[in-house]
């Protein structure tokens, strides 16, 4: 076997033993997202430190570990048929929480999920599916 077939059978057995262990997913590892038939479009998804009067307040991509909540403000447009989204939060790669967040047929709808941090600094990402799984976004932040 030529050294590159081993160097990417060994990648290929990692990255599937990390995803069967619940950890982040290849697709999402690399940032390939579905090419589907999406039934919406998520125009902004950004993390913040609140969301008041529907509008997100204190958007970053650093947040201090006595903030206590981080929340994930979601703008989706152009939605076909009422349907729903899966908000998944990530801490150093590890699923930590999953949430569904319902989406009402029109032009506009605007959601927010917030997770509690608990102090945990590092790494975290929340990620944007369909009900079928397709991802649509995703957006890395970091707890320091």
């Amino acid at each position: 076997m030529s050294k590159k077939a081993v160097v990417f059978l060994l990648a290929f057995i990692i990255i599937t033993s990390l995803s069967l262990m619940g950890c982040i997913s290849l697709q999402e590892r690399l940032g390939l997202y579905s090419n589907h038939d999406p039934q919406f479009t998520i125009k902004k998804l950004v993390v913040a430190k609140d969301v008041k009067n529907r509008q997100p307040v204190g958007v970053s991509d650093t947040f201090s570990s006595s903030i206590g909540k981080v929340y994930c403000f979601i703008m989706a447009t152009d939605i076909a048929q009422d349907s729903e989204i899966v908000v998944t939060w990530y801490f150093e790669e590890k699923k930590i929480h999953t949430y569904k967040l319902p989406l009402k047929k029109g032009t506009m709808w605007r959601t927010f999920a917030y997770k509690n941090i608990s102090g945990k600094k590092g790494n975290w990402r929340v990620v944007i599916r369909d009900p079928n799984r397709h991802i649509y976004k995703s957006a890395p932040f970091t707890v320091k």
